[in-house]
């Protein structure tokens, strides 16, 4: 059963995308809401040089530039058909109008007996007709019912709630709910004594026959003690004509007491409340990994005012505050690093279990652990706008979401349930007046009938299967969107991925550098580094690097300047040099046979080249190229070994692309697309089955978008990657795709598991009530065990990934 669902009064629209709604009153279909926060509408592709750069860059000077090329990502510009329906369908939350009015204000009622979808379907047939109710969400995690009204005060819900067998309490705002209760000591007493009088009742009538007084009146105690509860809640569902389990029950105890079978009665309900304590248990249990995830942030935080240190509740913590995090401690708060230096277990964030050194300026997330020095921290974000928070939200909202299983079983149910019904009723007629058996017979086997129309193991097999997996996969840094997205993953067979920070790490190094002439290597590098030692462009970066690495020390330069689109020009020790492209050495008249050849040789090994030039006589060539990720090679191989094919759609050159597709073992590769090839590439191959496309969440935002499944890297440190993609790998490690669909397959098998188990042991008990063998008590036995068996079997995704 989901632990949130959620009824409101329309599908909002998104801008550009046709929404199609129909099916029953509870399920709606979404199109995929693209959303950019700050995205640079513009991408860098250097030709040659290997990099593509990132919104952010900084550029001091345009020196390593040639054939530039802008690529715009605005409305139609971006080759993505904004008016166009999807060939794919992405997952809405559950939705029903009830009533009209803009539903201006929210409410917050905890309802403690609202623990599964049978309570909310009582409660919004009760507050269905209410006027000024607007929309309802239920989380069933915390018990706790969302209202969007337009009502004064509360008073006319609670009393709707209270009628139908429930009662809710007010929460006031930002507070937080109760942890679900479970029953009280007397409860749990009479439940006892009740179950020791149904077994009583059952043994005599066993040893001595159904016909004495002392077995009814033991089944009648236990009733009273134990099933009167139950009783309750069959009579509210017959009085507001819902079908559900506690009315079938109701039926079949009450006639089963008809027709003599008193001990049956007893069993079946004492039988029947041990299953929904079971089941609520094991709910909890699914909602106990979210509710871990909340709490990995500390709730107070050391901070800094004026006169030393004060304690300090987290949620009303300033951005721009200073925080002081001790080793041993949890970071409360995002933020920078101010003073200090220290390594960190991001393992709650990102999922990588290995700490990580940082020092000052350095980004943390709350919920991360200080391990070893004393630090202090400037705030960038509250509390609830942290990387943890919004995970939790986000894994919260997905489970508001049914995945399309879900969707399927649910609506199988509300005709099952039904048609069972009729079949028994049906067969307690026919079977007698065909011959078959006789009526007592009939009536009873029909009564065994209603039981198994109990849809429950059925219903749950899903939800508390897709719960456990988002939560597991949260905790492990895959932060999967709904049921949607984690079940699309597993029918993945293809999988597009960009270049620059996704095979490879998205910061050009210098690989090598070549002397001409006679030179040597370090002192084409030292005058190299001496040019761009006042640029900020990521290439000067990396010749910068190259020489600190090497311990060379770097000259003073004087008179740099610009050639705009060609490189950089300036005096180092008196001599007049120039760095650059390509086409700088030939307007200089230095493009030798011996420099040609290895300009050549560079680009067919994928990498740009910065020549340094004495006026017509180059010093030297310097190689610069973007790194492969270490795993890379691996997660390609393990890809291919699970069925699914890499494609590389790059901006960069052919050449580069080809030469990072050879050392990764990706088997086709596509370079210098501009974004609309890329989209174009990506519907080419949906024809052929389901696409994902994994890049960084902006530069790739339209075909995150356009694919089957969109999945950004790195999402930790963007806030549009949280927003954009279905999936997204919250640390920077490509290995963690593979552990994604492995994942998806591991969670798309247990659902099967589970649905089949549910089904066939229904179809057995069915078959056996038709030949009149089955007993209530064996057929509640069955419910109840197959209830148990999907929900341990879907709590086993709740412990890996």
């Amino acid at each position: 059963m989901s632990s949130v669902t959620r009824y409101r009064k329309a599908v909002p629209p998104h801008q550009g995308h046709q929404h199609a709604r129909g099916g029953d009153c509870c399920s709606a279909k979404a199109g995929a809401a693209l959303a950019l926060k700050g995205a640079d509408p513009h991408q860098h592709a250097h030709g040659g040089c290997g990099h593509e750069h990132k919104p952010g860059d900084r550029h001091g000077h345009d020196h390593h530039q040639h054939d530039h090329q802008h690529e715009r990502r605005h409305g139609a510009g971006c080759g993505h058909a904004h008016g166009h329906e999807h060939g794919h369908e992405h997952a809405g939350p559950s939705r029903v109008q009830l009533g009209e009015g803009k539903g201006a204000k929210q409410s917050r009622l905890q309802i403690q007996a609202m623990d599964c979808p049978t309570e909310a379907r009582l409660i919004e047939k009760a507050l269905g007709g209410m006027s000024g109710v607007v929309a309802l969400e239920f989380n069933f995690i915390d018990r706790v019912l969302l209202l969007r009204h337009d009502l004064p005060h509360l008073d006319g819900v609670k009393s709707a709630i209270a009628k139908v067998g429930m009662q809710g309490v007010e929460l006031d705002a930002g507070a937080q709910a109760q942890a679900p209760q479970g029953h009280g000591r007397r409860a749990n007493l009479l439940l006892a004594v009740s179950g020791l009088a149904a077994a009583a009742s059952e043994g005599i009538a066993w040893s001595l026959g159904d016909g004495r007084l002392e077995v009814a009146a033991l089944a009648l105690a236990s009733i009273l003690l134990g099933g009167i509860p139950t009783l309750k809640k069959g009579w509210i569902a017959l009085s507001t004509r819902t079908l559900n389990i506690h009315f079938l029950m109701s039926v079949a105890v009450i006639g089963a007491m008809l027709i003599g079978q008193w001990p049956e009665a007893a069993m079946v309900l004492f039988l029947f409340a041990i299953a929904e304590r079971l089941e609520a248990m094991s709910l909890a249990r699914a909602g106990e990994a979210v509710r871990a995830l909340m709490a990995l942030a500390p709730e107070t935080a050391w901070v800094a005012d004026g006169a030393g240190w004060r304690e300090a509740q987290a949620a009303e913590v300033a951005v721009g505050s200073r925080v002081r995090v001790r080793p041993g401690e949890r970071v409360p708060l995002d933020g920078r690093i101010a003073d200090g230096h220290s390594s960190f277990n991001e393992a709650s964030i990102t999922g990588e279990s290995l700490p990580v050194d940082k020092g000052p300026q350095d980004a943390v997330f709350a919920g991360s652990i200080n391990g070893s020095g004393v630090v202090e921290i400037e705030t960038t974000a509250p509390a609830s706008g942290s990387v943890l928070a919004r995970i939790v939200a986000t894994v919260r909202d997905a489970q508001a979401s049914k995945a399309p299983t879900q969707r399927f079983i649910d609506r199988f149910a509300s005709v099952y349930t039904p048609v069972v019904l009729v079949l028994a009723l049906a067969f307690a007629v026919a079977a007698p007046l065909l011959g078959l058996m006789p009526w007592h017979q009939a009536i009873y086997s029909a009564l065994v009938m209603l039981v198994i129309a109990c849809p429950c193991a059925l219903v749950i097999a899903t939800p508390v299967t897709v719960v456990s997996a988002l939560a597991s996969a949260a905790r492990h840094g895959l932060l999967v969107k709904g049921g949607a997205p984690l079940e699309m993953a597993a029918r993945i067979d293809t999988v597009c991925l960009d270049k620059t920070g996704t095979l490879t790490q998205g910061e050009p190094r210098v690989t090598r550098v070549a002397a001409l002439d006679g030179g040597d290597e370090s002192t084409v590098l030292a005058l190299a580094a001496a040019l761009d030692s006042h640029s900020t462009h990521p290439l000067a970066k990396a010749v910068l690097d190259e020489a600190a690495r090497r311990g060379i020390a770097v000259p003073a330069a004087e008179q740099v300047s610009e050639l705009v689109g060609r490189g950089v020009r300036g005096r180092v020790d008196g001599r007049a040099l120039q760095l650059g492209s390509r086409r700088l050495a030939e307007e200089q008249g230095a493009l030798t046979p011996a420099l040609a050849a290895e300009l050549s040789r560079m680009a067919e090994a994928g990498e740009g080249a910065l020549v340094l030039l004495d006026g017509e006589r180059a010093l030297g060539v310097l190689a610069v190229a973007d790194q492969v990720r270490p795993e890379a090679a691996a997660t390609i191989a393990r890809l291919g070994e699970m069925g699914v094919r890499a494609v590389m759609l790059s901006g960069d050159s052919p050449q580069v692309a080809a030469a990072v597709a050879a050392q990764t073992g990706v088997s086709v590769a596509h370079g210098g697309l501009l974004p609309q090839d890329k989209l174009r590439f990506i519907e080419q191959l949906q024809t052929g089955g389901k696409v994902a496309m994994v890049g960084d969440g902006v530069n790739d935002a339209p075909a995150l978008a356009r694919a089957d499944l969109g999945v950004a890297m790195g999402a930790a440190g963007s806030d549009s990657a949280l927003e954009t993609a279905g999936v997204a790998l919250m640390d920077d490690k490509l290995s963690r795709l593979a552990d994604l669909i492995a994942h998806a397959r591991r969670t798309a098998a247990v659902l099967k598991v589970n649905i089949a188990i549910a089904l066939g042991i229904k179809l057995v008990f069915f078959g056996l009530a038709l030949a009149g063998v089955a007993s209530l008590w064996m057929a509640v036995f069955a419910d109840v065990g197959t209830s148990l068996i999907v929900i341990a079997n879907g709590l086993r995704l709740a412990r890996r990934v």
